[in-house]
């Protein structure tokens, strides 16, 4: 069956697709970048960043669960409310998070043995699933916005566990990187 149009699409879906592009090329160029580029901002500490970004990641998770719970009692309010919370709090992570590695130092992780293995298995499908974060999330807010409920569902199946699983395997990241991260 398909989805009939709406006035905004002509502006919305090339704006959501150049997004989905733009962000991960940056991103990944953030990971380029000579150390001798980074950013220095005077006497200001950006190191409590990551912590930030782990509480930002939680919150996310815990408002996507809450998100789930509302729309499964009908509270379709709340359910949005949660929703586009859960997505400004991910939009101020990908600013936060870029800040930080335009201005601090690499860290890399430490451990060995088996927990080295689990946490760039953790790492690397936290990286390669937000990629499709931002496309799956603006298309499904912008799906329910525009009132194509069918469609809204259909894409909801992929981002809800998706963006949950990158949500809380952020916070596992920081976790797992904490003990490495230089003392302010």
């Amino acid at each position: 069956m398909q989805q009939a149009t709406h006035r905004n699409d002509r502006f919305m879906v090339p704006l959501i697709v150049g997004l989905s592009i733009a962000v991960p090329l940056a991103v990944a160029a953030l990971f380029l970048m000579p150390e001798t580029w980074k950013i220095q901002w005077g006497h200001n500490n950006f190191r409590s960043l990551p912590f930030f970004h782990a509480v930002l990641n939680g919150s996310t998770a815990v408002l996507l669960l809450i998100a789930f719970g509302m729309i499964k009692s009908k509270n379709v309010a709340i359910h949005r409310l949660a929703n586009l919370s859960a997505f400004t709090l991910s939009a101020v992570f990908l600013l936060s998070y870029v800040l930080s590695h335009l201005s601090n130092p690499d860290v890399h992780y430490g451990g060995e043995g088996m927990l080295r293995y689990l946490y760039f298995f953790i790492l690397v499908t936290h990286i390669v699933l937000s990629v499709f974060v931002l496309p799956l999330a603006m298309f499904t807010i912008y799906s329910a916005i525009t009132n194509r409920l069918t469609l809204h569902k259909r894409l909801v199946k992929w981002t809800f566990p998706i963006w949950l699983y990158v949500a809380i395997t952020g916070v596992m990241v920081y976790a797992f990187m904490a003990p490495y991260y230089p003392m302010a």
